[in-house]
C-alpha cells in the first residue's frame, strides 16, 4: 500500500473523528483482502431468505450504518443477474475468522440453530445469569421474539407459591443483540427456517394455502431428468430408480432420493416460512419454489453443513417416459433387423441379429482385443442406448451398444445402411460424452458388412 494510502486516513481522523476512521479503514482493508474472513448468521434473514446457523463470507463492517455487508451463497440466488451481497445488523451475525472456525461455531449451535421463542408475558426479563435473583438486562415484551442459543444449567425458578416452576433455563438473543438468560416457563418454542421472523397463530396455520397445495400436488423428479427431457437423451437407468423429493404429506415422512442420498425426515407440520418457501418443522428439511417448475430443497447435513438440491416438475411422468422411450428404441432395433438380418465380412465375420434383440458375431478374432474385450463371447444383446451429436448424423443414422456376453465392457458402434450392407464404425471411449458419440476416433476402425446373400 502507498505511503499517502496511509497518510489520509490520518488527515480525515482530525477532520471528521475516529468513527468515520473506523469505518474507512475497514472499507480499506476489504478492498485489498476481498473479504475480512467468514462468519455464522446469529439471526435468520428475510432477503434473501436464510436461517440461522449459515456460514457467510464477509466484506464489510460498517459502524457507521451499523450493518455487515456478507456474501450470499449461489444456491440461494435467483440466477446469474440477481445479488451476490446482502446487509444485516451488527447484533444478527458474528465474525469468527477463518472460514473452519465459523463452520466449528455453527456446529457449536446444534440442535438450537434455528430455535426462537414468544414471549407469553409481558415484562418477562432476561438476566445476566441463570438464576431468578440476577440482574435484569433487558424486559421483553408481550410477543416478542428471540433466539434460542443454548440451553444451561441455573437455578430453579418458583413461583408465587414458592413451588418450582416447570421450565428450563436458555442462553438467548434479542433482536438488537442483548444477550442474557431467561426461564422457559412463559416462553413459546418454534423453529424457523428464513423469511419474515412471525409466529403462526392455530387460526393463520389453518389457513388455506394454495400455493402449498399446487407444489404438494406436484411430481419432482432429479433435476437430471430435466436435462434428458431438455436435450432428448434418455439413460433409462436412471429414469427407472425414480430418483426425486417426495414431500410425503400424508405420513409426515419427507424423503429425499438421489444418487449419492437417500434420506428421510421426519416432521411435524409444512409451514410458510416466506414468499414462496416452506419449512418442514421438526427438521432441517426447507423448500423454495423457484420457478413454477423448479424446487429447491434444502437441509442440513451429517456434517452440520447446509445443502441444496434442485428438482424439476416434468410435463409427463417418468413412467410415460419411460414408455416413450422404449418403444423409440424398439422401433430402432426392428428397422435395423429387417435391414439384415444376417451381415457377412470376409474380414470380420459374420453378424446375425435376432428379432428379440439379440446377437450373435462370429469370426471377429481381427478385432480382439482392441475393440473387443479379450474374453467376450460369441453372443450378446444390443442396446439401441446412444444418440449422435449433429456433426456425426450427416454421416451416419444412429449408434448403438453390443453387450458381449462373458464381459461387462460394452462396445460402441456407430452405423448407416446403404443398398448393399451395413457400415460400423466404432467409438471407444474417448469418442462419447455420456451417452453421446461426439467424435470419430483419431485413427477411425471401420467396418463394412453384406447384407447375406448380396
Amino acid at each position: 500500500m502507498r505511503l499517502s494510502a496511509v497518510r489520509e486516513p490520518v488527515r480525515l481522523l482530525r477532520v471528521f473523528g475516529p468513527g468515520v476512521l473506523s469505518a474507512l479503514v475497514l472499507l480499506t482493508a476489504s478492498a485489498c483482502s476481498g473479504r475480512l474472513g467468514w462468519g455464522v448468521l446469529l439471526w435468520s434473514a428475510e432477503e434473501p431468505a436464510i436461517f440461522s446457523g449459515t456460514v457467510l463470507p464477509v466484506y464489510i463492517r460498517s459502524n457507521i450504518d451499523k450493518v455487515w455487508v456478507l456474501g450470499i451463497p449461489e444456491s440461494y440466488r435467483n440466477g446469474k443477474d440477481s445479488p451476490d451481497k446482502f446487509e444485516v445488523p451488527l447484533s444478527h451475525f458474528e465474525l469468527a475468522g477463518s472460514k473452519k472456525k465459523a463452520e466449528a461455531r455453527a456446529l457449536a449451535m446444534g440442535d438450537y440453530r434455528r430455535t426462537y421463542a414468544e414471549n407469553l408475558q409481558d415484562g418477562l426479563p432476561i438476566r445476566n445469569s441463570p438464576d431468578n435473583s440476577a440482574q435484569r438486562v433487558y424486559r421483553l415484551r408481550s410477543a416478542e421474539i428471540i433466539k434460542i442459543l443454548t440451553k444451561v444449567e441455573g437455578n430453579a425458578a418458583v413461583g408465587a407459591t414458592g413451588d418450582p416452576l416447570p421450565g428450563e433455563w436458555y442462553q438467548v438473543m434479542t433482536d438488537d443483540g442483548t444477550t442474557g438468560y431467561c426461564f422457559s416457563y412463559r416462553l413459546k418454542f418454534f423453529e424457523h427456517s428464513a423469511g419474515p421472523l412471525v409466529v403462526e397463530t392455530e387460526e393463520q396455520a389453518g389457513k388455506p394455502d394454495p400455493e402449498l397445495d399446487r407444489v404438494l400436488s406436484l411430481t419432482w423428479s432429479a433435476e437430471s431428468y430435466g436435462a434428458m427431457v431438455n436435450t432428448g437423451r434418455f439413460n433409462l437407468e436412471e429414469l427407472s430408480r425414480r430418483w426425486g423429493f417426495f414431500p410425503g404429506q400424508d405420513t409426515g415422512m419427507a424423503r429425499i432420493y438421489v444418487p449419492d442420498l437417500d434420506q428421510t425426515f421426519p416432521y411435524t407440520a409444512i409451514r410458510a416460512a416466506g414468499n414462496q418457501v416452506w419449512r418442514f418443522e421438526g427438521s432441517s428439511l426447507q423448500m423454495s419454489l423457484r420457478t413454477d417448475t423448479t424446487l429447491a430443497v434444502q437441509f442440513t447435513n451429517e456434517g452440520g453443513a447446509l445443502r441444496t438440491l434442485l428438482f424439476v416438475a416434468l410435463a409427463a411422468g417418468v413412467e410415460d417416459i419411460i414408455v416413450q422411450e422404449s418403444v423409440r428404441r424398439e422401433e430402432l432395433l426392428r428397422n435395423f433387423y429387417e435391414q439384415g438380418p444376417v451381415f457377412t465380412s470376409n474380414n470380420y465375420g459374420t453378424l446375425a441379429l435376432n428379432p428379440e434383440g439379440t446377437f450373435t458375431w462370429t469370426g471377429s478374432r481381427l478385432l480382439t482385443p482392441q475393440v473387443i474385450p479379450a474374453g467376450a463371447q460369441q453372443n450378446g444383446s444390443i442396446g439401441m442406448d446412444l444418440y449422435l451429436s449433429a456433426g456425426l448424423l450427416q454421416r451416419y443414422e444412429g449408434a448403438l451398444t453390443l453387450y458381449f456376453n462373458g464381459t461387462s465392457l460394452p462396445v460402441r458402434f456407430m452405423y448407416t445402411f446403404d443398398t448393399q450392407g451395413l457400415r460400423m464404425e466404432y467409438a471407444p471411449d474417448t469418442s462419447m460424452d455420456n451417452s453421446m458419440v461426439v467424435r470419430r476416433a483419431s485413427s477411425p476402425i471401420v467396418i463394412y458388412f453384406y447384407r447375406a446373400g448380396f
